[in-house]
């Protein structure tokens, strides 16, 4: 299945009507999609509605939220250990992974750390963030990183606005399907047009070399990309991440979101991670930025400690525009990340990372294939499954009703409507090839993807 016409039927957005055709539709809507009610949720939650004067509600309802607001309908915020949440992008977080070094489990507060810290991080956690990818991935290189090459950030999501807040005016490529939080990011700002390319499921959902140079020629200025991909868990590596990045050498800024970077199932478990810092010719002169942090690989969400690596003259535009728009990174945070990042410990820690969750990889991928699910290419990244419904029964074949009868067992997962970025709603999305998709995380601990592919075979039996 391509991304083309393929949805087959449309809605009056403001009745939550089916219309009788559409310019873009090629059929009439299915009896149970039409008259879903978590579709008319879906709608509602999406177009705006003017409930209040200045407020646009659409902005306070997205991707993961508004499952997990769908799951609270049901008891998930009164009794959470009760459920499979395997909608939430993270991964399990406690110390039980053989070969994972244990977390901290206090800070040592001094009186400097009370002031405000820079907009662009602490020099000593940018030094080590800086160290560890020229270890990792620029041994030899003659242009080497250093700290003013890192700016840290409160998160991946704080990292992507700055992005954004310094781009010039420019078209900003980017893919479909992709991590949800593009949407806020192309669409906030008007410094900068969004132009989305789709991918092909026939094809994996692979970003071919060739389809960047397309893009480029058109005029396309930045191109964003997750990789490792989210939500398809496919991966760009090298030798064809070197050629993307040699096309888009004084041509073009390649914004790349590696926070997936660690869950790298291609080089056998050996540590390996995935970076476009391996192909950076001049570390001030190639238009690569880099984002990262402990969020996902390091296995610490909540700290809310990322970075982004780039030319200095980039990194000293979003250091300084964190003083408008998000304050900087919590400093105490900050000083513990320093020693984590010591890079003979992270290659132990990416091996014994990537063992785990190749190995829960497996089990889910066998369970759901025991199911009755259609899984063509296993994901050799991440820890996501892009599920295809469309050989399930009609009830349960698209996204949103699949998500709805997932509550009823206690299960979340996200539609697959979310990862169809859209941003400032220019598309009509009631045609997307992605509502017949869904994100199944297998970030949370096994107890918790047992109990989560239990309900989930109900679902299927029912």
């Amino acid at each position: 299945m391509s991304f083309g016409f393929s949805r087959k039927f449309s809605i009056n957005r403001n009745t939550g009507v089916p219309r009788p055709c559409r310019r873009f539709s090629i059929g009439e809507p299915s009896l149970n999609e039409a008259s879903s009610k978590i579709h008319r949720q879906f709608r509602a939650a999406h177009e705006g509605h003017l409930p209040h004067a200045g407020l646009d509600a659409t902005r306070a309802s997205t991707g993961v939220v508004w499952c997990t607001e769908r799951a609270g309908e049901h008891g998930f915020f009164e009794e959470p250990d009760k459920w499979a949440n395997l909608g939430q992008g993270a991964p399990e977080v406690e110390d039980d992974i053989k070969g994972c070094f244990p977390r901290p489990t206090h800070l040592e507060l001094n009186t400097d750390s009370r002031e405000y810290g820079p907009t662009a991080g602490i020099k000593p956690l940018r030094e080590a963030v800086a160290h560890l990818y020229n270890e990792m991935h620029r041994k030899g290189k003659p242009s080497q990183y250093t700290w003013e090459n890192v700016a840290i950030v409160p998160g991946g999501r704080a990292g992507l606005i700055r992005i954004a807040a310094v781009l010039n005016n420019a078209y900003v490529g980017f893919f479909i399907p992709d991590y949800t939080a593009y949407n806020e990011m192309l669409s906030l700002f008007k410094n900068f047009a969004a132009v989305p390319v789709p991918l092909s499921e026939e094809d994996g959902y692979h970003i071919h070399p060739n389809k960047i140079a397309e893009e480029i020629a058109r005029g396309t200025g930045v191109i964003i990309t997750s990789n490792p991909r989210n939500p398809t868990g496919r991966v760009v590596a090298n030798p064809e991440l070197a050629e993307i990045q040699d096309i888009c050498r004084e041509r073009a800024t390649l914004v790349s979101d590696e926070f997936y970077a660690g869950y790298n199932y291609t080089s056998d478990c050996d540590g390996t991670t995935i970076s476009a810092a391996e192909n950076v010719i001049d570390v001030d002169e190639d238009d690569v930025l880099i984002i990262d942090g402990l969020t996902k690989r390091f296995r610490l969400p909540g700290w809310r400690v990322a970075w982004i690596i780039g030319p200095k003259e980039f990194i000293k535009a979003i250091g300084s525009c964190g003083s408008y728009l998000d304050g900087g990174t919590n400093v105490p945070f900050q000083e513990a990340a320093i020693p984590m990042l010591e890079p003979e410990l992270v290659k132990k820690e990416m091996i014994a990372l990537q063992r785990h969750f190749r190995d829960k990889r497996d089990y889910v991928v066998g369970r759901l294939r025991a199911i009755g699910f259609s899984i063509k290419i296993v994901p050799d990244s991440t820890f996501y499954l892009w599920l295809n419904l469309e050989g399930l029964p009609g009830p349960i074949s698209d996204g949103l009703n699949f998500f709805q009868a997932c509550l009823e067992e206690k299960v979340i997962v996200v539609p697959g409507i979310f990862f169809d970025l859209n941003p400032a709603r220019r598309r009509d999305l009631f045609d997307s090839p992605c509502h017949h998709f869904i994100r199944f995380s297998y970030g949370p601990k096994m107890e918790t993807l047992k109990k989560g592919c239990d309900g989930i075979e109900r679902v299927v039996n029912k």
